[in-house]
């Protein structure tokens, strides 16, 4: 088994506010063979996300999959409120750095 970047396989990572006490990670695939690929290893889930972000699993609100737009989306709890004091990313469109180089484990046929 062979292991490969997140960032290789999606054409999108990106992060953005869902509101002022949320983010929203948005992973989109150029096709469906890739986002499969992803989808079936199970590595994006809600555990990865609280690791990656340093958040206690109850922070992770949502995990979904969207197959007619070959997305995963996440959606969690900002560790500081958007425009708070001590808030470096009023947008929250700079979060998304964590996920690129999580590796994803694909079979040597794939």
């Amino acid at each position: 088994m062979t292991k490969v970047k997140l960032k290789s396989l999606a054409k999108v990572i990106r992060s953005k506010n869902a509101g002022p006490f949320e983010l929203t990670l948005d992973i989109i695939f150029p096709e469906e063979h890739s986002f499969e690929k992803v989808r079936k290893s199970g590595v994006l889930n809600a555990t990865l996300f609280a690791r990656l972000y340093s958040l206690d699993i109850n922070q992770i609100l949502s995990v979904v999959e969207f197959p007619a737009a070959l997305a995963i989306k996440a959606t969690l709890v900002r560790p500081v409120p958007s425009g708070h004091l001590g808030d470096g990313d009023v947008y929250g469109a700079q979060q998304h750095a964590p996920l690129l180089n999580v590796e994803i484990p694909l079979e040597e046929d794939s």
